[in-house]
């Protein structure tokens, strides 16, 4: 199942990504519907005018982990499954010249995107790397802040991911990330279902799992800070686009799918 689930996860960025490059946006067909409402709204005016349209176009995320991370100048960033680029360019802005944003992505379609994005951002301390976040290609304690928009839930390995996060991470670092968290439980049929996986909702921890598995990862100060709750017609508009019995299913999901920012802290 994790390998179909990768493949899954990799077809439907790539073709968010051709999307933009042809100019029809992230949102223009059934794929990318995860884009409303849970990607809807998250930049303000301000970091939106900070980056090309084709980053924010392309942005599948949930939240806006560069506004909540704290970020200082001179830190070195990692964004985890990084996309079109507009969380590390967001980054690269804040930390400053003396800094440096890498951005983690396994997808080519991403990558080629991103990359035409830092070129149009014109900012020299941006990295883009291809792997994965189960197997981060950087060395341990490199790295000051790690974000991630949305992307760990998609992961079948978040032990690992979570891992690797707490490996890279200097001791002291920080993990701030977006993410997609249940509170309570999700219908069984739900987490079955690999198109909505993918699409955000059923690859989502519960607020408890996720401070476990952060707490067994070597994390300490483990924090869940809501950020976005989704209401039955939320549910209803997402779920209809799967083609999931919409009125049935949303009142099993209602208010227990919630966006939120979690913090922990790599000890020192």
């Amino acid at each position: 199942m994790a390998s179909d689930l990768k493949e899954l996860v990799r077809e439907k960025y790539a073709n968010a990504a051709r999307r933009v490059s042809d100019g029809a946006g992230c949102c223009s067909d059934r794929a990318a519907r995860c884009c409303d409402p849970i990607t809807s709204n998250l930049y303000d005016i301000a970091d939106a005018s900070d980056v090309p349209d084709t980053a924010l176009q392309a942005s599948l995320g949930c939240g806006n982990p560069t506004a909540l991370a704290e970020l200082k100048p001179g830190e070195t960033v990692l964004d985890l499954g990084s996309g079109g680029g507009i969380d590390v360019l967001l980054s690269a802005r804040r930390v400053g010249p003396t800094g440096i944003a890498y951005g983690l992505d396994m997808t080519d379609e991403m990558l080629a995107l991103a990359e035409d994005n830092r070129r149009k951002s014109g900012l020299g301390n941006v990295r883009f790397l291809k792997g994965e976040i189960e197997h981060v290609p950087l060395p341990a304690d490199s790295v000051d802040v790690i974000i991630s928009n949305c992307v760990i839930n998609l992961s079948s390995d978040k032990d690992r991911v979570l891992k690797e996060a707490f490996r890279v991470l200097r001791p002291g670092g920080r993990l701030a990330v977006s993410d997609v968290v249940v509170e309570g439980d999700l219908p069984a049929a739900l987490r079955k279902n690999m198109e909505l996986w993918i699409g955000c909702a059923a690859g989502a921890l519960s607020d408890v799992d996720y401070t476990d598995k952060l707490r067994r990862a070597g994390f300490a100060g483990v924090e869940i800070e809501v950020t976005r709750e989704y209401c039955i017609d939320d549910a209803r508009a997402f779920l209809a686009a799967e083609g999931v019995d919409a009125d049935t299913m949303a009142q099993a999901v209602d208010g227990r799918i919630v966006s939120a920012f979690v913090r922990a802290v790599k000890p020192l």
